[in-house]
């Protein structure tokens, strides 16, 4: 019997920024695991990703990244950024489409530039101004498209991206609707917060 997991995250690139959301909930098939889990993960000051598929594949390569990041810092002498990370990463996934990673992931990050892209398990590669991923992702991506505009301010963006998520977790059922984690790139680094919903 084939098991049901879902999710929603979001991402939007801002003037000054890039904002990611995710519910916090974790379900499998019909019953919710846990209201905590972070689905958006650190690889470096300036760069994350969103999860969604197999926990234990995101990590994985979310440990890939992070190893690629600090040996591309230590070679360079520079950050690598979220750009060359999204192609690492579709590279990555692509060399592995007979056997793939069950993941679609968002990146996003301000190393030069606000960066946001999206990647499909076997590689796909969208960079893009807002994007959804998991089961919520057809009614988020609809309040995105509706609230999006290329000057928003990162708090404009985060309330979008709260709301997207939010949307979500009321018609998915695999979406938690109760906790929100935010993350959010400038040039100054990087904030996390979850914002909570009562009842």
């Amino acid at each position: 019997m084939e098991k049901k997991t879902g999710t929603t995250t979001v991402g939007i690139k801002a003037k000054d920024g890039v904002v990611l959301a995710a519910d916090t909930q974790a379900s499998l098939d019909h019953m919710v695991e846990t209201l905590n889990i972070k689905k958006i993960i650190p690889i470096t000051d300036r760069i994350a990703i969103t999860t969604a598929g197999s926990v234990g594949d995101v990590q994985a390569l979310a440990r890939m990244l992070e190893a690629e990041a600090r040996y591309y810092q230590f070679t360079w002498g520079r950050p690598m950024t979220a750009k060359a990370m999204a192609h690492l990463l579709s590279n990555i996934l692509n060399e592995n489409k007979w056997f793939p990673y069950m993941v679609q992931i968002i990146i996003g990050g301000y190393v030069e530039e606000p960066t946001l892209a999206n990647l499909d398990p076997l590689g796909g590669l969208i960079f893009d101004d807002y994007t959804a991923t998991g089961s919520g992702s057809p009614f988020a991506i609809a309040v995105l498209e509706e609230g999006f505009r290329k000057d928003m301010s990162i708090e404009e963006a985060k309330e979008l991206a709260i709301r997207a998520v939010r949307t979500a977790g009321k018609r998915d059922v695999y979406t938690g609707n109760r906790k929100v984690q935010v993350v959010v790139i400038t040039k100054d680094g990087m904030k996390e917060e979850f914002v909570e919903f009562k009842e």
